[in-house]
Order: structure tokens, then C-alpha cells, then sequence
């Protein structure tokens, strides 16, 4: 770690301690004594412009946050080995018993650049074959629009195919089918700051 990012994050704990703790200290205390009872998961991408706790402007305890390269969700494959996003899922939905799960594209995606081009030369051992699940999706997708639309068209293809391998798992399946767990998928646009929900198979923007 460089001394310019150490002090960047020490600096924004003191400002956390000094600004933030003192009105939060109860709620916080208040989290540990009883626990954590998200009420949403959400997928989102591990980038560092696409924070889903501050778009949606949340408090410690509201959301289960799964950040991973291009928000994916492999499909249900309880094979014996490690998948941290499926242990995530069952987590949340078993434990936790949130009752949404969301997908958070956004836009000027590195993975799903990566799913139309390839990783880079120096990501090939678990990026590329990350990327590699939803590179032929991305690629039918960019193929039957204009090339102006393809970016976001291809995001908005990964947030739909994450949904889908969703609906694989057999307990998240059940709790849609019985009206206790909602799926829902979104794209935040970084330049703009809006938050376009897909509703009816068209992402709708939810700006005022």
C-alpha cells in the first residue's frame, strides 16, 4: 500500500469518527446487538463509481451488497466447489431472507468491455474465464444493434442474463413463485447519475 492511498483511508475514517460516528454510535450498536436484517442483496460491479450503498443512499443494515467484475450471477451449480456469488445468494436468501434481489449494471463497464474484446493480455487467470459466460450473449446483442447502442445495449444484456441464471436456483425460484423474494434489475449511468429500471423487458429511466 502507497503512503497516498494509506492516508486517504485514514483520513476517511478520522472523518467517519468524527463526523459520521457520533449521530450513528446507537445505530451501530444497535446492529451488533441484534443483528443485520437487510432488507435487499444486491449484485452490483466491483467498480469503483457504481457504489450501490450511496446511489440508493443507505443506512448500515439495509442492503447485502455482492460486488464482483460485471455484477454476474453464474447459473446453480452445487458442485462442491467455490463460488463465492452463489454462497452470497444462498446466504442472504436463506439466512437473511431479504425479500428482493437486484442486479446494478452500469455503464462504461470493464468487464463487459472485456465480454465484447477480450480481458487483458494480463487478466487471463480469472478474468477471462469470468468474463467468458457472458461474452456470447454480449456479443448476439451488440450484433443486432447500432454500434452507437452497443455499450449500453451489452450492459443491460448482462443485468438480463444474471436475472436469468437467478431463476436456476431452485430456492430463489420458489420464493418468486411464491411472492416472497422480487427480482429486479437496474443500470446507473455514471455521467448522468441515473437509474434506469427494467421494467417490462425495456430499462426505464427513474429520474425525475
Amino acid at each position: 500500500m502507497t503512503d497516498e492511498s494509506r492516508d486517504a483511508l485514514l483520513s476517511g475514517y478520522r472523518r467517519f469518527r468524527e463526523d459520521h460516528w457520533p449521530e450513528a454510535r446507537a445505530q451501530y450498536e444497535a446492529l451488533a446487538a441484534d443483528g443485520q436484517k437487510p432488507h435487499t442483496l444486491v449484485v452490483a460491479c466491483s467498480d469503483s463509481r457504481a457504489d450501490p450503498a450511496l446511489i440508493f443512499d443507505t443506512a448500515p443494515g439495509q442492503l447485502f451488497v455482492v460486488r464482483n467484475v460485471a455484477n454476474l450471477v453464474p447459473p446453480y451449480e452445487p458442485d462442491g466447489h467455490l463460488h463465492g456469488v452463489s454462497a452470497a445468494l444462498e446466504f442472504g436468501v436463506k439466512v437473511l431472507n431479504v425479500s428482493r434481489i437486484m442486479v446494478m449494471g452500469h455503464a462504461h463497464c470493464g468487464g463487459v468491455n472485456a465480454m465484447r474484446y477480450g480481458a487483458p493480455d494480463n487478466c487471463q487467470d480469472f478474468v477471462a474465464p469470468w468474463v467468458a459466460q457472458g461474452a456470447p450473449v454480449v456479443r448476439r446483442v451488440c450484433e443486432a444493434c447500432a454500434p452507437e447502442e452497443a455499450e449500453r445495449a451489452a450492459e443491460e444484456a448482462v443485468v438480463r442474463l444474471s436475472l436469468q441464471n437467478l431463476r436456476t436456483f431452485p430456492w430463489i425460484a420458489e420464493r418468486e413463485a411464491a411472492g416472497t423474494l422480487a427480482l429486479s434489475g437496474v443500470h446507473f449511468g455514471i455521467a448522468d447519475g441515473v437509474l434506469r429500471s427494467l421494467r417490462d423487458g425495456a430499462f426505464v429511466s427513474l429520474a425525475e
